[in-house]
């Protein structure tokens, strides 16, 4: 099934449909491999710049893709209404990419950091899509996610992300008894560490971000830096704080 071939599916029952419906989750992404992207901005954007991370299109109808650069060979799926809407969860009423979910390899924290490397268990999608955003303006190119960490492919992380995932080398990391063995500089974000203004950062290092509201394990032996504030709130959200530690360190590259 290639070119303009379009194939109808009417059933919620069909074998692809119900494939389709599992990668609203983790547990269904890691089962298929595959991933579904969505956007009015992203989809067009992913075809352009990563036009091999894809494998079919899903639209209600054919003449929904007539400003779309498809890449040849490239499956067509033509969805009933009812269908299409429960898998277009965001409610973009735009073509939704059916995308091969990479396995990713394991990260050799043996090995020295080269550059800034992130180690990061965020639990929270949006979070995580949000810091590979960051990531990539930022110039951290590989991210190691930690056995605490969300999907990188689960459709609320690729929504925050804006295709930002495309960009970064992601790998598999361990859990937190592995980490304290990993090459340093180790350097973690904590509330209760020394002022970050102060920090002089060196070009390679691996950054820690702990999981939401947890942060890191008060026995993980790592530099810690705290980003100074006026107090009026208890913490800053877990992205927000590693952005402004991406950025600091970017400074300090220039």
């Amino acid at each position: 099934m290639s070119g303009d071939f379009w194939r109808l599916i009417e059933s919620s029952q069909n074998a692809h449909a119900k494939r389709w419906n599992d990668l609203h989750d983790s547990r269904g992404i890691k089962k298929h491999g595959e991933f579904l992207l969505a956007g009015r901005k992203a989809v067009p954007e992913a075809l352009r710049l990563h036009p091999d991370r894809f494998q079919a299109v899903l639209v209600c109808e054919p003449k929904d893709v007539s400003e779309l650069e498809l890449p040849a060979g490239i499956d067509r799926f033509r969805l009933t209404r009812s269908l299409f809407d429960k898998l277009d969860i965001s409610g973009t009423n735009f073509p939704l990419l059916v995308g091969k979910a990479p396995a990713l390899a394991r990260a050799d924290l043996a090995a020295a950091p080269q550059g800034l490397e992130l180690i990061c268990a965020l639990g929270d999608p949006s979070n995580l899509g949000a810091l590979f955003r960051s990531a990539a303006a930022f110039g951290a190119r590989r991210i190691v996610l930690m056995e605490e960490a969300a999907h990188p492919f689960h459709p609320k992380t690729l929504r925050a992300a804006a295709n930002a995932q495309f960009e970064l080398e992601l790998m598999r990391g361990p859990s937190w008894a592995e980490i304290g063995n990993a090459a340093g500089p180790l350097v973690a974000l904590d509330g209760g560490g020394e002022d970050i203004s102060q920090f002089h950062w060196p070009k390679n290092l691996r950054l820690i971000l702990g999981e939401e509201g947890l942060g890191v394990p008060a026995g993980l032996k790592a530099q810690r830096l705290a980003i100074p504030t006026t107090g009026a709130v208890e913490s800053l959200n877990a992205t927000v704080a590693a952005s402004l530690a991406l950025y600091a360190h970017y400074l300090s590259a220039r």
